[in-house]
């Protein structure tokens, strides 16, 4: 029998929390170094609105790489898929989150995926807006519309990024070099550094998982995306979302996800509810040692695997 939803997710936490000392924050951003290693939290969001949480569910952290779903979704939105898919693909690389090897060495002469850091500079490089301020702001009010409110942007933790970015600039010189990088490159970086800086919660994630949950729709009513876009974003999730643990996540969990370095997790289980998991400690990979925990035991207590 399914024990009362609290009482589960407060099991998952207190779990999940005696693996954490396995893991590191993200010390290599300094403004995350001093994150508490020890936390860990949940929610859940329904189809009608409906919020179950445990743990520090509460707690804002950076959104870092889970805000590559929502600048994805918004460009797919606002540009179309030809916009994005001529200069990322759709592929799983198999590789770190940062690496970049392959933009040289493929045959796609692109990135492999809109969720490894080469293909989210591409997409941020296409926000809509004139210069970095105002891509983010759209992609905040974006948010708003689908949080209820807007989210704010850690500027500490976006000028840490910003000064020890040295990786990505390469990344994005190369994009550069490739063609398919929209506009000049110091702005395209400064949008994905900020928009990596956005301060969120793990209920936050929790309704940003359940529009995709519900194809497109929001908690209790109304469309913040088509249902192709919900589609295509959910489909790389599942074969990108966490980078190269994605295959072991999706064996485990099946479900569709996206990972962050400040310890965040979307997910989404298909016309159940949406899931955020929060958890700065982090693997090998660059994913939360909590959230994975969390949310491969929900999966399985619940029958979410999806696949």
């Amino acid at each position: 029998m399914i024990p009362p939803m609290q009482d589960l997710l407060e099991t998952l936490v207190a779990e999940a929390r005696l693996l954490t000392p396995q893991g590191r924050v993200a010390d290599y951003i300094p403004a995350l170094a001093s994150a508490d290693p020890l936390q860990a939290g949940i929610a859940l969001v329904d189809g009608e609105g409906r919020l179950s949480s445990a743990g520090d569910a509460a707690s804002l952290f950076s959104i870092q790489s889970v805000s590559k779903v929502i600048s994805l979704a918004l460009v797919l939105e606002t540009r179309g898929e030809e916009a994005v898919f001529s200069r990322v693909g759709r592929e799983p690389t198999g590789d770190p989150f940062n690496s970049i090897i392959r933009l040289e060495t493929s045959r796609l002469g692109k990135p492999y995926n809109p969720l490894i850091n080469a293909g989210a500079i591409v997409v941020s490089s296409l926000l809509p807006g004139r210069d970095s301020r105002e891509r983010v702001e759209g992609l905040l009010a974006f948010m708003a519309g689908i949080l209820g409110a807007k989210p704010g942007v850690d500027e500490a933790v976006f000028e840490s990024e910003r000064t020890t970015g040295s990786r990505n600039r390469s990344i994005g010189w190369f994009l550069k070099h490739l063609g398919i990088l929209e506009g000049e490159v110091d702005e395209a970086l400064d949008t994905y550094f900020r928009q990596c800086s956005i301060k969120v919660d793990a209920r936050d994630l929790a309704v940003l998982g359940a529009v995709f949950a519900f194809d497109g729709l929001l908690p209790g009513g109304g469309r913040a995306l088509s249902a192709r876009t919900a589609r295509i974003v959910k489909s790389l999730m599942l074969t990108c979302g966490l980078y190269d643990g994605s295959g072991d996540f999706g064996v485990e969990a099946g479900l569709p996800a996206k990972s962050g370095v400040g310890g965040g997790i979307v997910a989404s289980a298909k016309g159940r509810f949406g899931i955020g998991s929060f958890g700065p400690s982090l693997d090998e990979q660059g994913n939360s040692i909590a959230g994975v925990s969390m949310l491969t035991r929900l999966s399985s207590e619940l029958g979410l695997f999806s696949l």
